[in-house]
């Protein structure tokens, strides 16, 4: 069970995106998978809004700040 969030083709409108994301779960989906998807697809939105206006951290710098070694 697994939605690309990546993709360009993501529809604009919530109702849309709704749709989708319900049409990608199985049969038999329940509650809790269709709320942890709506939840994830938010929240990853949410963080690509911020990195378009600059919201954000390297993530090696955040490695750094808690003693983690770089990125590979």
């Amino acid at each position: 069970m697994s939605t690309d969030f990546a993709s360009s083709s993501l529809p604009v409108d919530v109702k849309t995106a709704a749709h989708q994301l319900i049409d990608s779960l199985p049969a038999d989906a329940n509650w809790d998978d269709v709320i942890y998807h709506a939840y994830v697809r938010k929240c990853i939105e949410a963080g690509l809004a911020d990195a378009d206006v600059g919201r954000g951290r390297d993530v090696n710098d955040v490695r750094k700040e808690f003693g983690l070694g770089p990125c590979e």
